[in-house]
This record gives C-alpha cells, sequence and structure tokens, in this order.
C-alpha cells in the first residue's frame, strides 16, 4: 500500500513539474511573438492556454491583461458594433488586471496593468465623464511605483503612464478641474515622471513623443525639440513605433523656430 501511495504522490509531483514547464514555454513563446513578431493575437491565445494549465499564474495574467489591451487599440472602430467590442476587450483586460492583483497583491504588474485597463476605458468614455476612474488610475500607478519591485521596463511604463495621465487631465484648465477633485494634475510633474520614464529606458520612442507634446504646452519648444531629434534613429520596438517616427516629425516640423 506505501508503494502505491509513493507511485501516486510521485506522478503527482512529476505531472505537476510538467505542467509548470509548459506554462513557461507558453509564456516564453507568448513573448517572443509580442517583442519580435508583434503577434498579440497569437500571443493571447498562447497565455490563454498557459492560463487553462494554471490559472491563478500571476505572470500568465498580467500577460493577458496586456494582451487584451494591444488587440483592442487596434481594433476598427468605425461602427457602434465596432466600438462595443473594443470597451468589451478593455473589460476583459480589466479583469485579469483585478485578477493579477488578487493572485499577488505585492507584485506592482497587477496594478500597473489596472490602471492602463482603466485608463482605456476612460479614454474610451471622456476622461471627464468617468472622473472616478481617473483617480483610480493614478492610485493603482503610484502603488505601482511605490511597490517597485518587477523589472525596469515595467517601472518605465508606470512613470510614463503616470506623466500621461497629468497631461491628459492637464487638456482643462485648472480652475474647471479644481472642483471636480482633479486639480492634481500638473505638467511639471507629467515631464518629471516622463523624464524618469526616459531615463529608465532611453530608446522606446512612445515615452519621448508624448513627453514632447507635454512640453510643447508648456511651450518649451527647445526641450521638445532635443527629445524629438533623436526619435529618427531609435529602433522599432514597438508595433507603432513607425506611426510615432511620422508624428514625431510632424511635430517637430510644428515647432520649428518656436522659441
Amino acid at each position: 500500500m506505501k508503494l502505491v501511495l509513493f507511485a501516486i504522490a510521485l506522478c503527482v509531483v512529476l505531472g505537476a513539474a510538467a505542467e509548470a514547464q509548459d506554462v513557461k514555454a507558453l509564456i516564453a513563446e507568448g513573448d517572443r511573438l509580442v517583442e519580435e513578431k508583434f503577434d498579440n493575437r497569437k500571443a493571447l491565445e498562447l497565455y490563454l492556454k498557459a492560463e487553462s494549465a494554471d490559472p491563478k499564474n500571476y505572470a500568465t495574467l498580467w500577460r493577458i491583461s496586456r494582451a487584451y489591451i494591444d488587440v483592442a487599440e487596434h481594433l476598427p472602430v468605425a461602427t457602434d458594433k465596432q466600438k462595443d467590442e473594443q470597451l468589451a476587450m478593455y473589460g476583459k483586460a480589466l479583469d485579469y488586471a483585478n485578477r493579477t492583483v488578487q493572485a499577488n497583491p505585492k507584485g506592482m504588474m497587477g496594478y500597473l496593468r489596472r490602471a492602463i485597463a482603466n485608463g482605456r476605458v476612460a479614454l474610451f468614455k471622456g476622461i471627464f465623464s468617468v472622473i472616478g476612474l481617473v483617480k483610480e488610475v493614478k492610485a493603482d500607478l503610484e502603488k505601482a511605483i511605490a511597490l517597485n519591485n518587477e523589472d525596469k521596463q515595467a517601472l518605465a511604463v508606470a512613470h510614463y503612464v503616470l506623466g500621461r495621465t497629468h497631461a491628459k487631465v492637464c487638456e482643462k484648465p485648472y480652475l474647471v478641474r479644481l472642483p471636480l477633485g482633479l486639480g492634481w494634475g500638473d505638467r511639471d510633474i507629467a515631464e518629471k515622471e516622463f523624464n524618469t520614464a526616459i531615463g529608465l529606458n532611453g530608446t522606446f520612442i512612445m515615452f519621448r513623443l508624448d513627453a514632447a507634446r507635454n512640453l510643447v504646452e508648456m511651450d518649451e519648444y527647445q526641450k521638445a525639440r532635443d527629445l524629438l531629434q533623436k526619435i529618427p534613429q531609435l529602433p522599432v520596438q514597438d508595433e507603432d513605433d513607425e506611426q510615432f517616427k511620422r508624428e514625431a516629425a510632424a511635430l517637430m516640423k510644428d515647432i520649428a523656430g518656436k522659441d
């Protein structure tokens, strides 16, 4: 009987080990597809397979949230039905972000992915129509930054999104947003957060482009040019980088000669 129980226990252990290896392999292949091919749909399929094998795996859950965002961002939105599909996908990203927080409340990725998912919903609906959501975005980003226990790229993204949140809030005059509880929005803080993100990852084009846009709104044209002029030489690291390069060139042209 003891030998039988031992054999059963050994099979369980070996099965769990094999399952863990399968999950790691699926995640690794999904990451490769994201980083090398920008194939977020196929990566999402692999991450979902990994979730089936281990439904509470922290590393899998936050990647699924990220993948839903990356796929949703590029959906067509010409019709109401298409817009509804995009919003539903952002909702899935939010659900997985919440599950990530539940899986590991002390990890920063759940809070970062939840901030990004809520941020996308806020942008979709109009940030001044979902003020509570915007405040949640800020709180989650500050939580993620305070935890600071993942890789450097994740921290860079957290600082970038916090900078972008401040910049978006500042699109309305201070006296208009103050009664709404959004008086904390500050372009100087946005500049600081963008600079921190760039300091952590100086070759990511989106960081420099949005930092430059914020500086243009502050009439800091030379600072903006300093950021923009390096973008044409930067490597493509994101599926939208070619478009970002075109936008950067257009912005550089718009502010030419401004002091």
